[in-house]
């Protein structure tokens, strides 16, 4: 799985708290993520971070 978070980005965190293994809040209050590529063991919770964005900001493939 690869992980994505594109410009549409509004800082609101959620992702962040959903998947603080993957995701984390950058120096310019947009969240990234640590990885592109998602091992198994986190598919679920970035699929459920992805679901809830509020400006569907997380790409996932």
């Amino acid at each position: 799985m690869e992980v994505h978070v594109n410009g549409s980005c509004i800082g609101c965190g959620l992702c962040v708290s959903t998947c603080p293994n993957e995701f984390f809040m950058t120096d310019g209050g947009t969240a990234a993520a640590f990885s592109p590529e998602v091992g198994s063991d986190l598919a679920g919770q970035v699929q459920a971070a992805a679901d809830s964005c509020p400006v569907s900001a997380i790409e996932v493939r």
